[in-house]
């Protein structure tokens, strides 16, 4: 229905469905509309308005650091420390003998990225995915590769970032090398909330803030999801205003249906006041994509943003506001996360679980 939705959009206005069927090559950079202070203000405003509350309720706070284990790290994580150096090294220079492989510098660099992190997780608590839940690990590499993909399709309509330093792969090979990248989406944010979450003072005071309690939640969920399909449906018409939308329409309609069906939601712990798993999702991807865009700056193959409106006020390849669509992308991180049932998983951290996913 997500994928069919755009396409529908597009078939109403001019039907020329050509650009978004063809695989390869890749869609380049597209002009669109110019940068607009007024957009830019009213788009900022908004995310302030939004983040601005939780950010003071931790910063308040006065959460105090609890003791943990002081485990010695484990034996790989030295290895994941110096495949992560050495990726980034061979990533940012030009070697004549590592030409022919320079492209494929990604899928290390963040192999190395995910055991240094589950690493220091494993220092703090004991605990760590990739040592006590492999089976979960594997299967978030295995959907990450899909759920990128997905993006990579609804960009399609919105042309908002396209790829350099890729034209001399043939179709087989770009395929396999994008699916191999695409794996690591989900083990990298994942892996960083289960880090954050040994940090207390990231999240403190948020276990107990404001109560969302909707009176008729399943007039809500059933709500949100026409809004959001009308959302997914309007980016094939007006993509030039509603690109936004690639981020909100799907995590509107995934959790919109899992309401429906009477399961529980990231959204579900807001009607105790309870907003930790949000706040570390939303920052352990904020988190993420810092890194994404500062590696990707200087690398050989790429990505190029090219949104409209407010394509200003750069840090690294992305503008300023492009950077806010990584908070809601950590939610749909969360969301992937609870459809391969991880929150079934034993808790990461022993000493707090409150910002365990809900149960079923």
């Amino acid at each position: 229905m997500m994928t069919l939705l755009p396409m529908c959009g597009i078939v109403l206005v001019n039907g020329d469905l050509g650009p978004v069927l063809d695989f390869f090559p890749l869609p380049g950079c597209v002009v669109h509309a110019g940068f607009s202070w007024l957009v830019f203000v009213v788009m900022a405003s908004i995310v302030v308005a939004v983040i601005t509350p939780l950010a003071v309720k931790v910063a308040l706070s006065r959460t105090p650091p609890k003791l943990l284990p002081r485990n010695p790290y484990p034996r790989w994580w030295r290895g994941a420390v110096l495949l992560c150096l050495v990726s980034w090294i061979l990533a940012w220079t030009r070697f004549d003998w590592f030409a022919r492989v320079q492209p494929f510098t990604f899928f290390p660099l963040w192999l190395g990225y995910i055991g240094v992190v589950n690493g220091v997780t494993y220092r703090r608590s004991g605990r760590c995915m990739l040592t006590h839940r492999s089976g979960y690990l594997v299967g978030l590499f295995l959907f990450s590769a899909l759920f990128w993909w997905f993006f990579e399709y609804l960009n399609r309509y919105v042309r908002n970032w396209y790829y350099t330093g890729v034209d001399g792969l043939s179709l087989i090979q770009y395929a396999l090398f994008a699916t191999l990248s695409f794996t690591t989406v989900l083990p990298a944010v994942l892996s960083t909330y289960e880090m954050f979450v040994t940090f207390p003072g990231l999240s403190g005071g948020l276990d107990n803030y404001l109560k969302v309690d909707i009176r008729y939640p399943r007039v809500a969920a059933g709500g949100g999801v026409c809004i959001g399909c009308a959302g997914l449906l309007a980016i094939g018409i007006w993509p030039e205003y509603l690109y936004p939308l690639l981020w909100l329409s799907p995590l509107i309609i995934v959790t919109g249906i899992q309401r429906l069906l009477g399961r529980a939601t990231i959204f579900t712990p807001l009607k105790h006041g309870n907003w930790k798993r949000l706040f570390l999702l939303a920052i352990s991807a904020l988190f993420c994509g810092l890194f994404w865009e500062m590696w990707n700056s200087f690398s050989y193959a790429k990505w190029i943003y090219s949104i409209p409106l407010v394509q200003r006020f750069h840090i690294f390849e992305m503008p300023l506001l492009g950077y806010a669509g990584y908070l809601t992308f950590g939610l749909e991180c969360g969301v992937a996360a609870d459809l391969l049932h991880l929150e079934k998983a034993p808790s990461p951290v022993p000493f707090d679980n409150s910002c365990r996913p809900p149960e079923l």
